[in-house]
């Protein structure tokens, strides 16, 4: 049975993104799991993220039917336009309906949220305009238009995964249209160029989002195969033997040195990991085998 799937499960030390605020307060995005709340970034925010820092998006075109929306027709669709390859529904006239070739998990913090507010305001614009205008900010903080406002921040060590279905690249079935092996391969390893080095960006906090730990590679299965297996507690990464025994199945592990995962020694030792660099060398190698074949 052919490896037609690529996928990936990654421990990256990220900021959450946002859901609604309530007035000047904004919260980061939660889920509740095992009875308590971890904070997480949204993979709507992951694969937006990667679609850009791909370079996917560099071909999007966009119209309005009621709501903006992919461009799509005979002569643009996902057999030359990267942009699509994440998937479309487009309504002008016919419907048509195309899946994403690859799909993500939010990124979920390790360990449970706790609550850490920040405060901000405008006071050095608001006390420009006051002095400009006679005024004071301390008396007139509406008319100088001084604005407080807090917002949660979170950044910690987040899990995700990621899977690519590989005979889906540059296919698109409702037009009948495929793209070269080497438009394929391009597209693939533009993919993994943005996770290796993913940097995201929240309410002015820039974000280097790279792995710190990773693995995956090629599979049989179209799924998030290591996603059950890949768990960190308490800034170490959890080895047990099924993550071991699925490794020996032809995957790589990666490990970047910082510190970030206290038990590294011990990850060195029972899983062997090359770099982040080397990992990301050989599965781009591994790819351009498939699309060669």
């Amino acid at each position: 049975m052919k490896k037609n799937a690529l996928t990936l499960t990654v421990v990256a030390n990220m900021t959450s993104n946002y859901s609604e605020g309530l007035g000047n307060i904004a919260s980061v995005q939660k889920v509740f799991k095992n009875q308590k709340i971890y904070s997480m970034r949204s993979r709507e925010s992951l694969k937006n993220a990667i679609m850009v820092q791909s370079g996917w998006y560099d071909d999007l075109e966009t119209e309005v039917d009621g709501a903006a929306q992919k461009k799509v027709n005979a002569e643009l669709n996902a057999a030359n336009c990267r942009a699509l390859e994440g998937g479309y529904m487009n309504t002008q006239g016919t419907t048509y309906v195309r899946k994403s070739s690859f799909y993500l998990t939010d990124a979920i913090a390790a360990d449970h949220f706790i609550n850490e507010t920040r405060f901000h305001n405008n006071l050095y614009m608001a006390s420009n305009y006051a002095k400009e205008n006679g005024l004071s900010v301390q008396e007139s903080g509406g008319k100088v238009g001084l604005m407080p406002y807090q917002y949660e921040y979170d950044k910690s060590l987040k899990v995700y995964s990621l899977t690519v279905d590989l005979q889906m690249i540059g296919k698109d079935e409702n037009f009948e249209g495929e793209a070269s092996q080497t438009e394929k391969l391009e597209r693939v390893t533009a993919l993994l160029n943005a996770v290796e080095n993913l940097s995201l960006t929240v309410k002015g906090n820039l974000d280097n989002a790279e792995p710190v730990f990773i693995v995956g590679g090629l599979s049989k299965r179209k799924t998030h195969y290591f996603e059950n297996v890949v768990n960190v507690k308490h800034a170490n990464l959890m080895i047990s033997e099924d993550l071991k025994e699925k490794l020996k199945e032809g995957f790589h592990a990666g490990l970047l040195r910082g510190n970030l995962l206290e038990n590294e020694d011990e990850i060195e030792k029972e899983l062997a990991p090359v770099s982040i660099s080397a990992f990301f060398k050989e599965l781009r190698k591994e790819v351009e085998e498939y699309y060669s074949n």
